[in-house]
């Protein structure tokens, strides 16, 4: 028997009830931020770059600054960012996005502008530029995602994998007399006089996502400032390339990575400093 639309009876269908109520009567309390473009994102299954990408405009769309905003992307798992947020985008190359973010901001002082950079990024081939950036006190943003291992490029050591763990250049796990200790970016870059606000946070659970998105919304924010550099730090997940399931992976979080990568804020802004608020 043919179902086509047009050979279908047309019914008068009274709202649905769930738990003794009417859909109508339930207040929406969540919607997809308009400044995300509505398109399914290349991230593996349970990657932490799409629920920070939501968060980051989210914050956006809040301080209804989406034509204010620059973001600058360079390469890595997120080198397609800018086909999810509906915001101007700048690419940049391998490491190079503070470098990059700081041109645009110096030309255009008036704009939002933030980095969203992964750990192989801004902690290997992009150390230089950034930690320059931020001694100069650069009014831009850093979004830090760090997930341990060279994600984009099939899990490699990275230079904030953990003590022992096992990647694709690792296989006996890091060895610390022999590659060196984790590096501790924002407690490295807070001690630079042009750092305003470094903070630590993660996305494996419904309140420590609360608390990013908290730590987003300040630190951009703090531009209207004109005082410094904003880093946040952001512990992700990589279920493919550490070979768990992202369950498994947002487990690991709170037992493995925050024994290393301690979750808080690092360095605040003084209170005389926040006067403007």
């Amino acid at each position: 028997m043919s179902t086509d639309l047009h050979e279908l009876p047309v019914t008068n269908v009274e709202p649905a009830l769930v738990c003794g109520k009417q859909e109508d009567e339930y207040e929406v309390v969540y919607h997809k931020p308009a400044t995300m473009v509505d398109t399914a994102m290349h991230y593996c299954p349970g990657c932490a770059h799409s629920l920070v990408h939501k968060l980051i405009m989210e914050v956006v769309e809040e301080l209804d600054i989406q034509d204010k905003t620059v973001g600058v992307a360079p390469v890595g798992c997120s080198v397609f960012a800018y086909d999810y947020m509906d915001i101007d985008m700048s690419e940049a190359a391998h490491g190079r996005a503070c470098a990059v973010a700081t041109g645009i901001k110096r030309l255009m002082p008036e704009k939002y502008v933030f980095t969203y950079q992964g750990d192989g990024d801004l902690a290997a081939i992009g150390i230089a530029e950034t930690l320059h950036a931020i001694n100069r006190g650069e009014n831009i943003l850093i979004v830090f995602m760090n997930n341990a291992v060279y994600g984009m490029t099939s899990g490699q050591m990275a230079p904030t994998t953990l003590p022992g763990m096992h990647t694709t250049t690792s296989p006996d796990g890091r060895d610390v007399s022999f590659y060196g200790a984790p590096i501790k970016v924002s407690e490295l870059m807070a001690n630079l006089p042009g750092a305003f606000f470094v903070t630590r946070q993660a996305v494996n659970n419904p309140n420590a996502v609360r608390r990013t998105k908290k730590a987003l919304l300040n630190a951009f924010k703090y531009q209207q400032l004109h005082k410094g550099t904003c880093i946040v730090e952001i512990i992700g997940n990589c279920p493919s390339n550490w070979k768990m399931t992202p369950v498994e992976a947002a487990k690991f979080i709170d037992e493995e990575m925050v024994k290393t990568f301690p979750l808080g804020d690092i360095k605040i802004p003084a209170a005389e400093d926040l006067k403007i608020f």
